[in-house]
């Protein structure tokens, strides 16, 4: 648990000191958020009406940025092969890089969406279920690109290839947040229905996601 600590603690620094985690992701969902109301124009019902899914869209672009650089880095100094070296399960590192991108990165974007709700329009109920749903849904939005960062640190160019890799195993993550944040504001259906299933798509990434990303990197150097 100390290796899984140090790693943990590892990433977070070095995320937060290149400007790789928090900053650039909340600036990027920023820029997002309040370019969309001059593309749409002021109608402020079209704007609350579809202010879930900006806000959706903002998040999974913004959680796609320091993605290419989950393994890449560590490949480059030599620590990726210290990691699978070493005594601690893959399947932990793995899974607590992971954690540590997300608490720079995903974390971040939930504690800002009281804030960009506002240029949207939104109201307190409606912001409030965006940010249940993003906090919710953004861990597998990581874990989902854990897997996708594993596979390009094997390819060439593999950076510019993880958007294709990831993006259309995010689409259902974007499906049910978004379902589950107009579920709470307007309905018909209930509120529980999608959460339920985006949580236990998050659940399932979780699982899935750390094994799948291990079993990857031992595959790559070879």
């Amino acid at each position: 648990m100390t290796a899984l600590r140090a790693l943990l603690l590892r990433d977070m620094r070095i995320a937060i000191r290149i400007g790789g985690g928090a900053m650039m992701a909340v600036l990027f969902f920023l820029v997002v958020v309040v370019l969309t109301p001059f593309a749409l124009g002021p109608d402020t019902a079209l704007l609350q009406r579809v202010g879930p899914a900006i806000l959706w869209i903002g998040a999974l672009l913004a959680s796609l940025l320091a993605l290419d650089r989950l393994f890449a880095a560590d490949q480059e100094d030599g620590s990726l092969d210290l990691i699978l070296m070493a005594r601690t399960p893959m399947e932990l590192a793995a899974a607590a890089k992971a954690l540590a991108h997300w608490l720079t990165t995903g974390l971040p974007l939930v504690l800002v969406t009281p804030v960009l709700g506002l240029f949207l329009n939104l109201e307190p109920a409606a912001t409030g279920a965006v940010m249940l749903t993003l906090l919710a849904g953004t861990p597998a939005l990581t874990f989902i690109g854990l897997i996708g960062a594993s596979l390009a640190v094997a390819l060439r160019r593999g950076g510019l290839l993880l958007p294709v890799l990831v993006l259309p195993l995010t689409v259902p993550v974007l499906i049910f947040g978004v379902a589950a944040s107009n579920a709470a504001i307007v309905g018909p259906v209930p509120f529980g229905t999608p959460f339920t299933l985006l949580c236990a798509i998050t659940l399932m990434s979780l699982v899935v996601g750390p094994f799948a990303a291990a079993a990857a990197l031992r595959q790559g150097p070879e």
